[in-house]
């Protein structure tokens, strides 16, 4: 990096601001001139606007119109930003966001069954990846995909994979037992298979709400008994103790999401919403680092769902609203709210997601 600059402020300065715009106008200053070009170009500023980013995560919201169900488009909801609309019509293809991961998207084709791609909005690469030769591993679904998404992207080594996992059975019959799961390498560019034998159930919020954390995929179970973990350094599936027994009955809900790098389980009840951390990973050693009065929004209680957060804030949706709850100050702000009717509730469609400027190929 140069560190005199070409122009009236030194090249450092100009990337500090650089880092600090939101994604449409990082790509509009690249015109700008050929000084600002490279800039963003250099491995000094990637590195410089990843970590600026891991701050400040944000969500990822789909919004359906109930008029043309066919119609859908995306906002970015964004604490320090404010809202703006994003787009991924660079991959030519109606698709659906299954997984987002380090400020990659795992995304799947609606008209072409079985088509993944892995997109980065920001740099707008994309990668399309191979068809797998095996048969889908939910065959017996409406929709045909995988009951599991999970999407891992290794900062560090510049490496990804994508996880389609899901029980299997013919038509007719009721499951056997086997768990399949496929697992893409960005690596080799290929697809491997592992079969495990279990029975487990999952709510399409547990679906969305995957976690990578310290190499391993992490999913919530339909029962909130426990975390099933597919350990990706040996391709092997576990069980992971959550921080208390279950609470079972009306109002009690457990959401899984990540706090700075670290697993977190966030429970939510009628009149509290209680964030833990697992603080040591290797010892199960899980603490409470937040207990948050419920008492202002007691209205929006039962059909409200945390989606992403950091030590300073959590966002939330529920049907019409996307919420954040500043946690130093105790203050609850609407960030956005669906103006007409919409098909299906934002936190349905809702993800958490980070600008970053990792590679996908």
């Amino acid at each position: 990096m140069d560190k005199s600059g070409d122009g009236i402020f030194p090249d450092e300065v100009v990337m500090q601001i650089l880092a600090r715009l939101p994604v449409k106008s990082l790509f509009r200053s690249k015109t700008v001139c050929k000084l600002w070009y490279r800039l963003t170009l250099d491995k000094y500023f990637i590195q410089l606007y990843n970590d600026v980013s891991r701050k400040n995560p944000m969500i990822l919201v789909e919004i359906s119109d109930s008029l043309l169900e066919s119609k859908s488009s995306l906002i970015c909801v964004d604490n320090l930003r404010g809202v703006f609309e994003f787009s991924l019509n660079f991959l030519n293809d109606r698709v659906k966001v299954r997984a987002s991961c380090n400020g990659l998207l795992c995304c799947s084709s609606i008209p072409d069954m079985g088509v993944y791609y892995v997109c980065n909005p920001v740099t707008r690469e994309f990668r399309l990846l191979p068809k797998s030769r095996e048969r889908p591993v939910t065959r017996f679904y409406p929709d045909g995909e995988a009951t599991l998404v999970g999407l891992a992207c290794d900062s560090a080594f510049q490496k990804f994979n994508v996880v389609l996992a899901g029980s299997h059975r013919t038509f007719g019959h009721r499951p056997d037992g086997k768990f399949i799961c496929l697992v893409f390498d960005s690596e080799l560019n290929k697809w491997r298979k592992l079969i495990s034998f279990q029975d487990e159930h999952f709510t399409h919020m547990n679906k969305n709400q995957v976690v990578f954390v310290n190499n391993a995929l992490h999913w919530l179970t339909v029962s909130s008994s426990y975390i099933l973990v597919l350990d990706l350094s040996c391709d092997i599936w576990r069980k992971m103790s959550l921080p208390y027994d279950p609470i079972y009955g009306a109002g009690n809900r457990t959401y899984l999401l990540e706090l700075d790098g670290c697993l977190s389980v966030i429970q939510i009840s009628e009149a509290w919403m209680v964030i833990w951390v697992l603080k040591d990973y290797w010892k199960d050693e899980w603490c409470i680092v937040d207990k948050v009065s419920l008492r202002c929004i007691r209205g929006m209680v039962p059909g409200i769902f945390p989606i992403s957060q950091t030590t300073e804030y959590v966002f939330l949706a529920t049907h019409k609203q996307v919420l954040v709850y500043q946690r130093r100050s105790q203050v609850w702000k609407e960030m956005y709210s669906v103006k007409y009717s919409s098909t299906l509730p934002l936190w349905f469609s809702a993800h958490a997601y980070r600008s970053t400027m990792f590679s996908c190929n």
